[in-house]
């Protein structure tokens, strides 16, 4: 927690203002505190179930409030207005800013309503298990859940999505994995869900693993569940999520003793296409004029390729090279974040990697489902390129689904736009699990 020199106490107390970052709107709460030698200061970002993170220094000069954050590498500063209830300001973060006017509180705002969430005591053994990734020297970290009664019970694997996950996939106050392995293991099967590499309880190094990385980390989780008595051995299986979607595949690919894969929003196609398409969509849904998505898709699409054209350069110079061709067609502040985000090992593979390398491999049964509002993994593109691939394979058992109504996380949704997705409460559509619970109890 910071500490400054001394500073007015008259901001100290509870703060809380939304921030709309154009793709969703986040709760930001801020407690601080005045002593004797000046003001200290912790954020909640509560949308994204975050608390505590250090401000790593506030002060008052006058009217003006500034603070830094900087594990969040994120900046303040705004006028406290004359009644002292108000601070009017700009949060600054990865070469963009957004307006953030903060309201002073009586107390904390309440956690947003999440009426899935299972409660204790579960109905099932909860155990939580440490393997290792001998591939990568590494060891990861997870809970696994068994049934009641006599096994062995058939095992799932879930694998999340893109992003620095827990074992619940936590994401706007909602845990999707929870919700899923208290579902699925209540159906009899056991699940195994894990902290991502480098996340949580999980050793590794986040920032430089891709997302081949992350399957070598999935494929030591099935070789953990084959040492548990608890667990059929014939019946593991994976559930991928987003880019877990693209990461069961190319388990199950190298694996034949993979016995099925469900793919939830998991891509078909290279990346470089679902980024653009994503892109468009909720570019789109933010009411972005028609020429300006379309002028903008074309940059990206460009920029997209010179990044995956240029594999064999180290990622600083792909950076320099990114920077200097799209100078002046993407505002600078804009160009410089992405140009760093972009040229980080994941992204790199990300863009370049075709999923359909590894369906066409796929023997196993796969149920892959996409909802129709889903804007970040389009989902008539993309289904159509995951039956092509799996038709390509000679699989003669799989499902490919478009689930009506649904978002990229399988909430019911209205336009499927990521700004709903911490106002929604519901984590998964009661429709999807159903769907997922069928569909694996007949394998």
């Amino acid at each position: 927690i910071a500490q400054q020199p001394a500073a007015s106490p008259g901001v100290a107390g509870i703060w809380l203002g939304t921030m709309n970052t154009g793709a969703f709107n986040l709760r930001i709460q801020f407690h601080i505190t005045s002593g004797s030698s000046g003001l200290s200061a912790t954020m909640d970002s509560l949308d994204q179930g975050v608390k505590g993170v250090a401000v790593t220094s506030a002060t008052l000069d006058g009217s003006t409030f500034r603070m830094e954050v900087a594990t969040a590498a994120a900046k303040y500063e705004g006028k406290l207005d004359d009644s002292g209830a108000t601070i009017t300001g700009t949060w600054s973060q990865g070469g963009a800013t957004f307006p953030l006017v903060l309201h002073r509180m009586a107390t904390d705002a309440p956690p947003p309503r999440r009426p899935q969430m299972p409660q204790k005591p579960y109905l099932y053994r909860e155990e939580d298990v440490t393997y290792s990734n001998p591939a990568a020297g590494i060891t990861l970290a997870g809970t696994l859940t068994i049934p009641q009664g006599k096994g062995p019970f058939p095992a799932v694997l879930l694998i999340t999505g893109s992003g620095p996950h827990d074992r619940d996939e936590t994401i706007f106050g909602h845990k999707p994995f929870l919700v899923l392995s208290d579902y699925l293991t209540r159906k009899g099967f056991a699940v195994l869900r894990t902290d991502k590499r480098g996340c949580a309880k999980s050793g590794g190094n986040y920032a430089t693993a891709t997302t081949a990385d992350f399957a070598t980390d999935a494929a030591a989780g099935v070789a953990f569940l084959r040492t548990r008595a608890e667990v059929d051995h014939a019946k593991i299986g994976l559930l991928g999520h987003s880019e877990g979607g693209a990461i069961a595949p190319m388990v199950a690919a190298q694996d034949s003793g993979v016995a099925f894969i469900v793919l939830m929003a998991g891509p078909g196609l290279p990346g470089s296409e679902i980024l653009a398409e994503q892109r468009s969509l909720i570019e789109t849904a933010q009411g972005a004029p028609h020429d300006f998505v379309e002028k903008d898709a074309a940059v990206h699409r460009a920029l997209y390729a010179v990044i995956v054209q240029e594999k064999d350069k180290d990622g600083a110079a792909v950076e320099k090279d990114v920077r200097e061709k799209f100078a002046g067609q993407i505002p600078d502040a804009q160009l410089a974040a992405e140009a760093t985000t972009l040229t980080t090992p994941w992204f790199r593979y990300f863009l370049a990697y075709d999923p359909a390398t590894s369906l066409r491999k796929v023997k196993c049964p796969v149920l892959a489902i996409n909802g129709s509002k889903d804007l970040q993994v389009p989902p008539e593109v993309d289904l159509a390129a995951i039956r092509k691939a799996l038709e390509a394979a000679g699989n003669k058992h799989f499902v490919a689904d478009e689930m009506e109504g649904l978002n990229h996380l399988f909430q019911t949704a209205k336009t499927g736009a990521p700004s709903e997705y911490a106002e929604i409460e519901e984590t998964i559509a009661p429709v999807a699990l159903e769907k997922i619970g069928s569909w694996l109890l007949k394998q």
